[in-house]
């Protein structure tokens, strides 16, 4: 769809350059954004290495691990009906603090992976191998169940302490602190996961 929707508006600008006699000012745009384009992903590039690696490091070193267990009762608020020695809950933490600390990059991995094991999970109910209160009525296949869109929206949702995306593209577009961004975007991020997390037990209800 956003091939289809990006194609169209090309084209559109394309028409609307050559009914209007610039053609030349299409071409000129084109080019300048191209360029600009490249120096952008360079300049991600080097930001995400950077910070991936500062993730790297701290899951090796263990700081990641203990960050985990601190949350766990936060997850266990977020997620009752997850047993609690099931793997969904590594994947999960691990994609909230990736998420805090702005690395988007380093959550998307641990994101997919926490889906893969609720949709086990999910499949696990269905075979009966799950008991006491978390054996829940499970959905049809192919549906997401609770667990799945909690997840989903506290992703989307997304407290962050260190907005990197956003840092960097300040900085490259020249602005003269990037970093002022951050406590706006910690105000609107906090409220959006209150509200996101709010509308999830609500509905779980």
């Amino acid at each position: 769809m956003l091939n289809y929707l990006w194609a169209f508006m090309m084209l559109v600008g394309v028409l609307w350059g050559a009914f209007h006699g610039n053609l030349n000012g299409v071409t000129d745009g084109a080019l300048t954004s191209a360029k600009e384009a490249v120096m952008l992903c360079i300049t991600m590039l080097g930001i995400m290495s950077f910070w991936s690696g500062i993730m790297e490091i701290g899951n090796r070193s263990g700081l990641i691990q203990r960050m985990s267990q601190k949350m766990s009762p936060v997850l266990r608020f977020l997620f009752p009906r997850i047993p609690k020695d099931h793997g969904a809950f590594e994947y999960i933490s691990t994609n909230i603090i990736a998420n805090i600390l702005g690395l988007g990059w380093a959550a998307t991995p641990a994101g997919l992976k926490a889906m893969e094991s609720l949709k086990e999970l999910e499949e696990s109910r269905r075979k009966g191998e799950v008991s006491g209160k978390y054996s829940l009525k499970p959905v049809p296949e192919g549906t997401a169940n609770n667990e799945m869109c909690t997840f989903l929206i506290i992703n989307i949702s997304s407290l962050q302490l260190i907005p990197v995306n956003m840092i960097a593209y300040r900085s490259q577009y020249g602005s003269p602190n990037p970093m002022a961004v951050v406590g706006p975007a910690l105000i609107a991020t906090l409220l959006s996961t209150i509200v996101g997390v709010a509308a999830c037990k609500l509905m779980d209800r």
